[in-house]
């Protein structure tokens, strides 16, 4: 149970700092590094990267920046089917 809470926190963090980066955009104020955002991003916070990305319409075009999101959803994907499967198995 607590690492889905960590989860949580990680991924509501995660679309923090997506919207305050699309605030930052608008006002032509000083942005979070994609760097940052994608590391958020593979280390748990790919669900809040994905909706933020969604819902503030937020770095959806940008390449290589969607491409490498894309991939690390992927990756996360895999890897709980991995873990599914093992679980079941």
């Amino acid at each position: 149970m607590w690492l889905l809470a960590v989860l949580i926190g990680l991924n509501l963090w995660t679309f923090a700092e997506f919207a305050a980066d699309k605030r930052a955009a608008a006002r032509r104020e000083r942005r979070i590094p994609e760097r940052r955002l994608l590391l958020l991003a593979a280390v748990g916070g790919s669900v809040g990267a994905v909706a933020a990305q969604r819902l503030l319409r937020h770095e959806t075009a940008k390449q290589p920046f969607a491409a490498i999101l894309g991939g690390i959803v992927a990756a996360h994907a895999l890897g709980l089917a991995a873990l599914a499967l093992y679980r079941f198995m």
